[in-house]
């Protein structure tokens, strides 16, 4: 679900992007949305890099790429007033096109049934944690495209990251991430962990977010990412 504001920025991007192919800057999108300050913009960028709809290009300064629009956006280059809303606009929110595997409707609320694999354990790769027969119920607007699953956490070397043992997180599957992201790697085609990745030269280190554990350093072939960290749910 996107808020006016969120739409009307998803939309402004889009139409920069296919006039010009250049993004359009954060004072620019500001004016454009009559908004006060570039924090604002912030976080509806935020927003919708969140929900699948936009990604920024890493290092590349002012690169959005719009992924997808939501199934009631209006077409490309349609006349449109000030006043004109687009076709299944209403005033708060609107629907994502959320195309993903399992999602079901629970009541008002969408829901998506996740495969929940088991905990990230030592010795233990993700083919060999997989069980069809637990899976996890989680908000829709959690997630963006692409394929997911859910994990348990054990284990406190990410806590200074805000993830503790016990937790569930949620990972989108990948193969690949950029510097500074928290990814599930398997290490050695036979050790599961979650890390955040980074790269110098033909390293690669696995660092924890906690003083008393190391930082793994590991060779270009002892390390494959399997997921990318997008969620976490906590219960109390």
């Amino acid at each position: 679900m996107l808020t006016k504001k969120q739409y009307e920025l998803l939309m402004y991007i889009d139409e920069k992007l296919r006039n010009s192919g250049i993004s359009p800057s954060f004072d620019e999108m500001k004016e454009a949305l009559d908004l006060k300050s570039k924090s604002g913009i912030h976080r509806l960028i935020t927003g919708l890099e969140e929900r699948g709809f936009i990604r920024r290009l890493p290092h590349r300064a002012r690169a959005l790429e719009v992924l997808r629009l939501p199934e009631n956006a209006e077409a490309p280059g349609a006349a449109r007033t000030p006043e004109s809303e687009p076709t299944g606009f209403t005033p708060n929110v609107i629907k994502g096109n959320f195309s993903i595997p399992g999602m079901q409707a629970t009541g008002e609320a969408t829901a998506i049934e996740l495969p929940l694999y088991g905990k990230i354990a030592a010795g233990t790769p993700i083919e060999a944690l997989r069980d069809n027969s637990n899976t996890i119920s989680i908000p829709a607007d959690m997630l963006g495209v692409g394929e997911h699953y859910a994990l348990e956490v054990e284990g406190e070397s990410m806590i200074d990251a805000g993830i503790f043992d016990g937790d569930t997180v949620l990972i989108r599957r990948a193969d690949t991430a950029d510097n500074g992201e928290i990814v599930v790697a398997l290490v050695d085609d036979s050790e599961v962990t979650l890390k955040r990745i980074r790269r110098k030269g033909e390293s690669i280190a696995l660092e924890p977010a906690n003083a008393a554990y190391e930082t793994r350093i590991c060779g270009p072939d002892q390390v494959k990412v399997q997921g990318r960290l997008v969620g976490l749910i906590r219960r109390y």
